[in-house]
């Protein structure tokens, strides 16, 4: 008999990658014949801590899924109403979402009442193990989370060495990041860009995702500047950025720069959230996907680029190097402006052509039946 599994993460009506993720990840359970359902937030930040504009998703709930919106992430008596609940049900398997130390209390205390069952085995997907921007308690709290679990995966080597300073000896795999290949087809870039309103001739590179200072955007937009004021490469100089995502900290630190930099005219902005319907016609209408990130554990815009087949410029940060290997899925660069701007012209050196069968043969390794077949593999080794 197929086993009963629970995904306890982020699930619609919330928004963002994770709960895409996890919305994708109990579909390929389902279609593998395994029951599965999303334990999900209701509660997932308060309002004063999400930098977004808010939390919640505009469109139409997956087909097909079970989500319950159940825990709430700062009451106690919740945590262990939730807890008990989930104990009573012995799921065989729970794999549970950790990106944050914020929510470790909530986390921990939920799988602390699901491990007197003695049934349940708790496979975490570790998405960090400690956050970019750190704070004080986060080694405190990430420590009474891992405790609570009984196995782990990681997506990168950098999780994997970070998780092996906490918990040594529990089981671990890695595994790579699955495509996001439930954003519908790539349409063709004139089409896309006919649709964004963007020039169809125009040389169009392409940041994407919520900005934050770690992901480095100030330092690419430097770099357009540099590429502006290079004479010597006139057909690069006239690069367009395109910016899709929503300011998750001060917009006036970007606006003030651009101002400063006078590069205005080389920038396409929709500074919003991107909905699930509209991420194909982003990625589709680039050249290139760069991520400029000054310290990164993995991206989830990697695999969105590699199942759209669009070749990155990543930083030689974190786990981004191992993700991208140079001049065949794309370039590997200092987190530098000038770096940066080098890596633009070299990929216009090479084109775009030259990178599609390497994207083509390295995208096979990112699978969701993969990753489906490592937490089955590993709540068998937990039974031994």
């Amino acid at each position: 008999m197929k086993a009963n599994i629970i995904i306890m993460g982020p699930g619609y009506p919330l928004r963002g990658g994770l709960a895409t993720f996890d919305h994708r990840l109990a579909k390929e359970f389902i279609s593998k014949g395994y029951y599965c359902s999303i334990y999900s937030y209701a509660l997932q930040y308060p309002s004063f801590l999400f930098p977004g504009s808010t939390q919640y998703s505009s469109d139409p709930a997956p087909e097909g899924l079970e989500i319950f919106s159940k825990i709430n992430s700062v009451s106690p008596l919740n945590w262990l109403r939730v807890g008990r609940e989930l104990k009573k049900l012995r799921p065989d398997i729970l794999v549970v979402r950790y990106w944050l130390p914020f929510m470790a209390p909530s986390l921990g205390t939920i799988l602390r009442c699901v491990q007197q069952n003695k049934h349940t085995k708790i496979i975490a997907i570790t998405d960090n193990i400690l956050p970019h921007e750190k704070r004080l308690f986060d080694k405190a709290l990430t420590k009474y989370f891992l405790k609570s679990c009984d196995a782990f995966i990681t997506m990168s080597e950098r999780v994997m060495d970070d998780l092996r300073k906490f918990e040594k000896n529990k089981l671990a795999i890695r595994v790579f990041h699955p495509l996001y290949d439930n954003f519908g087809e790539p349409v063709s870039k004139e089409k896309a860009r006919q649709r964004l309103g963007i020039n169809k001739d125009d040389r169009v590179i392409l940041f994407f995702g919520f900005i934050r200072k770690y992901k480095g955007l100030d330092l690419l937009l430097s770099a357009i500047k540099i590429l502006r004021d290079d004479r010597s490469n006139s057909g690069i100089r006239d690069v367009k950025l395109l910016i899709a995502g929503e300011y998750y900290e001060d917009e006036k630190l970007y606006k003030d720069q651009i101002d400063r930099l006078g590069i205005s005219d080389s920038l396409i902005l929709h500074t919003r959230f991107i909905s699930d319907s509209e991420v194909k016609f982003f990625l589709s209408a680039a050249d290139l996907v760069v991520q400029p990130y000054r310290n990164a554990t993995q991206s989830g815009v990697t695999p969105l680029a590699y199942y759209f087949e669009k070749p990155m410029i990543v930083s030689n940060v974190g786990g981004l190097p191992s993700l991208v290997p140079h001049e065949k899925a794309g370039l590997v660069t200092a987190p530098d402006p000038e770096s940066l701007a080098k890596a633009i012209i070299r990929y216009y050196e090479l084109g775009e052509n030259y990178f599609i069968h390497h994207l083509r043969s390295e995208k096979q390794k990112y699978s969701w039946e993969n990753l489906i077949k490592t937490i089955i593999d590993l709540a068998h080794d937990l039974q031994k």
